[in-house]
C-alpha cells in the first residue's frame, strides 16, 4: 500500500489529520474508524512473509469472482486510509493493483498493468507501505508513467498519470513483481529504516493501551486461510533486511505460491 509526504501535504491543506497516514499516530481517529483501520491494517501480509516476495500470475478469467476481489480490495484500502493496494499484499497472487491517488475520484483498477513508457525526468520523494510498517524512506522514481492494462471486466485501458499518481501505480506495481520499496534505497538505509521499524515496535509494546495496529505489526496478517501461504517470520526479527532486487533466493516460484483466497 502506497503512500507520500506529498498525499500528507494535501491531507493538511484540506485540514484532514496526518496521523491517517500508515505508520503514523491514530490518536485524532474516532473509535468506528480506527476499528475499521486496526481490521485492514491486520488483513495485510507484512514485512518476512514469502507471498511478498512472489511474481504475481496474470489473470485470464474476468468473471464476477475477479470483480469481487478487486471490491474487497478497494474497501480494505479505504478502511485502511491508504491511497493504493496491490493483490500480494493480501496474499493473492493476482497481477491486479487498486489506487486512490485524489480522494476526490474514483478508484482505478489496473488488472495485468504493463508498463509502456516512463519519463527520464525522475522524482524524490518519501513513500511509506503497510506492509513495512512505522518505515517512510526516500524513493527515486520516474516522474511520469504510463501504464497499459484492463479492468475488471477485461476491456483495455491506459492510463497515464504523473507525480503522486505515478509514484503509487510505480509502487503497486512493484509489489506485483516481489519487489519493495527498501529494495530501491541503499543498504544502509535500509538497515536504518529497519532500526527504526524495531525501535517503533518495541516502543509500542512497551506503551500500555497502545494502537493494535501498532502492536500487531510484526504479525503476517493473522492466521493463514485455506491455501494460502503460511505465516511468515516475524519482520522486527530483520530477516527481511538484506534484501534486494536481485536476490533470486528471495522469490519464490510464482507457480508454487498462493492461489486466490476466498475474503481478504
Amino acid at each position: 500500500m502506497a503512500e507520500t509526504d506529498e498525499l500528507l501535504d494535501s491531507e493538511r491543506d484540506a485540514d484532514e489529520s496526518p496521523e491517517q497516514l500508515e505508520g503514523g499516530p491514530v490518536e485524532e481517529l474516532d473509535a468506528e474508524t480506527r476499528a475499521r483501520r486496526d481490521a485492514a491494517l491486520s488483513r495485510v501480509r507484512k514485512l518476512g512473509d514469502p507471498v511478498l516476495r512472489a511474481s504475481a500470475l496474470p489473470v485470464d478469467r474476468f468473471d464476477e469472482t475477479l470483480r469481487s476481489e478487486i471490491e474487497r480490495m478497494g474497501e480494505l484500502m479505504g478502511d485502511a486510509l491508504g491511497i493504493g493496494l496491490a493483490a500480494t499484499q493480501i496474499g493473492v497472487l493476482h497481477r491486479v493493483l487498486v489506487y486512490r491517488a485524489d480522494p476526490e475520484e474514483e478508484l482505478t483498477v489496473l488488472v495485468n498493468p504493463v508498463l509502456e513508457w516512463s519519463s527520464e525526468e525522475t522524482e524524490t520523494a518519501s513513500e511509506g507501505c503497510l506492509s513495512i510498517p512505522f518505515v517512510h524512506v526516500e524513493v527515486e522514481r520516474p516522474a511520469e508513467v504510463r501504464v497499459r492494462a484492463r479492468d475488471g471486466y477485461g476491456v483495455d485501458l491506459e492510463v497515464q498519470g504523473s507525480g503522486l499518481t505515478a509514484r503509487v501505480i510505480q509502487h503497486e506495481m512493484d509489489h506485483l513483481d516481489g519487489v519493495l520499496m527498501i529494495d530501491r534505497i541503499s543498504r544502509a538505509e535500509r538497515k536504518e529504516a529497519m532500526r527504526a521499524m524495531r525501535d517503533a515496535q518495541r516502543q509500542a509494546s512497551e506503551t500500555p493501551g497502545a494502537d493494535r495496529a501498532v502492536r500487531d505489526a510484526g504479525d503476517a496478517g493473522g492466521e493463514p486461510d485455506a491455501g494460502e501461504i503460511a505465516r511468515a517470520p516475524d519482520p522486527a526479527s530483520g530477516a527481511d533486511e538484506a534484501a534486494v532486487p536481485d536476490a533470486d533466493a528471495a522469490h519464490p516460484v510464482a507457480g508454487e505460491a498462493v492461489p486466490s483466497q476466498g475474503s481478504v
